[in-house]
């Protein structure tokens, strides 16, 4: 009699169990919701950073804005560049002009501990917006790279790190442009430049000459030789600092080598500190 009410409940267990599976089976058919084939290409086609470079949340908040047609401009993939954009384009079945180079980030300062004036020192939390909150940093120069490494630590790749000299520098190669280090960089000393500029003016500095030459011996001080000396290679000084327009492709090396405190420098890679 045991045996008989012990088998009852185990075939009983066990038809419960198949027709709450069947049920589930049936409800799963219903309630699914269908993938969109064209939205699951353009976001494998995106490189899955999710840096925020484009201005959404996210790849797939990208993808899906395109998809919808709420989003129309293709080439706001900044770390997939011209490739990534092509992509997108042939998914939508689009045609895109995707002439433009790449972007990248670089530090427009290479005034550290020994060159730069410091008008009092700091032990706060390693941050460059907290230091930059009293008193426009410690930097006797308002317009500096204050050197914390807030750019370092929101650098979804790493290419952002400190040289042998102890200064910030990117390294273009690993660069993907999001423009996060610009975005938190408190001085403006983190600018965006193209990724085939072979010189910078290593400096941000909008004071005038004689007063840069009191606190840095590297800064710009507005002369104008680079004008001067390399005319098409797109320098300009205004506001007693001088600039590159890269649009100019003239020969810059003139302009550096003329330079009386040698802000002009190659935009290569440094060695990193050990």
């Amino acid at each position: 009699m045991n045996l008989i009410k012990v088998l009852y409940a185990f075939l009983s267990v066990s038809g419960l169990g198949i027709v709450l599976g069947i049920g589930l089976a049936y409800a799963s058919k219903i309630f699914t919701v269908k993938k969109n084939e064209k939205r699951e290409k353009l976001e494998n086609a995106l490189p899955g950073l999710n840096c925020g470079a484009c201005g959404y949340a996210g790849c797939s908040s990208y993808a899906e804005a395109i998809e919808s047609g709420e989003e129309t401009v293709l080439t706001k993939c900044a770390p997939g560049g011209s490739a990534v954009a092509e992509k997108l384009a042939e998914i939508m079945g689009e045609k895109i002009d995707v002439s433009m180079e790449k972007m990248v980030a670089q530090v427009h300062c290479r005034g550290g501990n020994e060159i730069s004036k410091y008008q009092y020192e700091y032990s706060g939390i390693k941050d460059c917006n907290a230091l930059y909150a009293m008193f426009d940093g410690d930097k006797v120069c308002n317009y500096g790279c204050l050197g914390l490494g807030s750019c370092i630590k929101v650098c979804p790749v790493d290419a952002i790190s400190y040289d042998s000299e102890g200064l910030v520098w990117v390294d273009k190669e690993e660069c993907i442009g999001c423009e996060k280090c610009v975005e938190v960089c408190p001085t403006g000393v983190m600018q965006m430049m193209p990724y085939s500029a072979d010189y910078i003016v290593a400096c941000n500095s909008k004071d005038k000459g004689s007063t840069v030459r009191k606190y840095c011996s590297v800064g710009c001080i507005g002369c104008k030789l680079c004008e001067k000396k390399s005319p098409e290679g797109g320098f300009k000084v205004e506001n007693f600092l001088a600039t590159i327009d890269y649009k100019f492709n003239g020969e810059r090396r003139a302009a550096a080598e003329a330079c009386p405190t040698h802000c002009i420098i190659k935009n290569e890679p440094h060695p990193k500190k050990k």
